[in-house]
């Protein structure tokens, strides 16, 4: 009896763990994909005339679709499953993919753009729950530390490798705007043909559940705290945005640097760095990270707004590495301030709150700089984009130094 009891055990240890790493690989190329355009934007200048204001909507679209979607659908997996979520989601992605590879109308586009957004949305706290959740049930006994690390892998990863990809298929490979499409609706494809088989982690039957778009709520004897993560989340994804929509123009450009694959690395960067940093720092103490991290903000956004006034490529690649090791390391210490000072019944929303101010970060700063484009030349654009981050991060430390004199 007693091992029988055991097979079966192990036979569901060894089920959780195949749907962990289903589930992680599906999470790493749908991310990937959301930030493939990246380096292939440079096309679409060429062959459509678009300008930067032009990808700076295309780009703005995508951010717009992740705020509407984490309201109106980013919980809804605690009611209906991880996975009859998890799925729809990637759907939308592919989707998007099907749409890039069919037409290049900027209309079309930024529908694509938006279906991208909405299903990353619902995607990325679905994904990084049902990791925890399997990990646990996979390994009850060990700590939550490789759930962690590969979810933030994962996400922030993915986002770095997308650019990687899509650049070097596009430098070397056939079709540069229809082979990375095509490879990431491929490999999301195979990855939901394994999530399927991923065991489920939620209990669905909840009779007296009632739909309500996710709700922001943050005590307020804790709001110069919160205020404060928000304002540092704000600028960290202010920066991914801006690695993500106009720098690969910049190169082409500003700094004559037109291969699609050095675009790629440069995009790789930021994010990579932001990952690695994430799981190297991951047992430093809070102050510790917002304190490095702010810093390596301030001096990233110094060098990345220096090599592009002086056309210095290597300044650039440096600037982005350190602009990524402090983003993560920023956002690392903003979320674990959030989920220090609002109550386990109201968390989620206050996380909430925290992901809209990260995602206009990632949106706001960037558009006003598209549209700056339009009217003045780039060294003056890029003054005013470095200065006001640099006023954001001075208003992020003031409110960390103010909570910390108040605890």
């Amino acid at each position: 009896m007693t091992s029988s009891t055991d097979r079966r055990l192990r036979t569901s240890s060894v089920h959780h763990a195949r749907g962990f790493w289903s589930v992680a690989f599906l999470f790493a190329v749908t991310m990937g994909f959301a930030s493939a355009p990246a380096p292939l934007y440079v096309f679409y200048v060429d062959e459509q005339g678009w300008g930067s204001f032009v990808i700076t909507v295309v780009f703005a679209t995508y951010g717009a679709g992740v705020a509407i979607s984490l309201f109106l659908a980013g919980h809804l997996s605690d009611r209906f499953g991880r996975r009859r979520v998890v799925v729809p989601a990637v759907l939308l992605n592919v989707l998007s993919a099907l749409i890039f590879l069919s037409t290049h109308e900027l209309g079309w586009l930024l529908l694509a753009r938006l279906l991208s957004g909405l299903g990353v949305g619902m995607l990325t706290a679905t994904a990084t729950a049902h990791l925890a959740e399997l990990h646990r049930r996979s390994r009850p006994e060990a700590s939550t530390t490789r759930a962690e690390v590969v979810a933030t892998a994962a996400n922030i990863g993915g986002l770095g490798l997308g650019p990687l990809v899509a650049g070097a298929l596009a430098e070397w490979a056939p079709r540069p705007l229809y082979t990375p499409y095509a490879v990431f609706a491929f490999l999301m494809v195979l990855g939901l043909l394994a999530v399927v088989a991923a065991p489920e982690t939620v209990d669905t039957d909840q009779p007296n559940w009632t739909y309500r778009p996710q709700r922001v709520r943050v005590p307020a004897d804790a709001r110069g705290a919160y205020f404060a993560a928000g304002m540092a989340s704000f600028v960290a994804f202010a920066m991914f945005g801006f690695f993500t929509s106009l720098v690969p123009s910049f190169l082409a450009e500003d700094l004559d640097m037109r291969s699609h694959a050095v675009a790629g690395v440069v995009g790789f960067s930021i994010f990579g760095a932001a990952a690695l940093f994430q799981v190297l720092a991951g047992r430093w103490p809070r102050r510790r990270l917002y304190v490095v991290g702010l810093a390596a903000l301030t001096a990233g956004l110094l060098l990345v707004v220096g090599a592009l006034l002086s056309g210095t490529f290597w300044v650039l690649v440096v600037g982005a590495l350190v602009t990524g090791a402090g983003s993560g390391m920023s956002f690392k210490a903003a979320i674990a301030t959030v989920i220090s000072v609002a109550p386990m019944a109201s968390r989620g929303e206050a996380l909430a709150g925290l992901f809209l101010m990260a995602y206009l970060g990632i949106t706001v700063p960037v558009v006003l700089l598209g549209i700056l484009l339009q009217y003045v030349a780039t060294d003056p654009a890029m003054l005013a984009f470095g200065a006001l981050l640099l006023v954001l991060l001075g208003v992020a430390a003031r409110g960390v130094s103010g909570t910390r004199r108040t605890a």
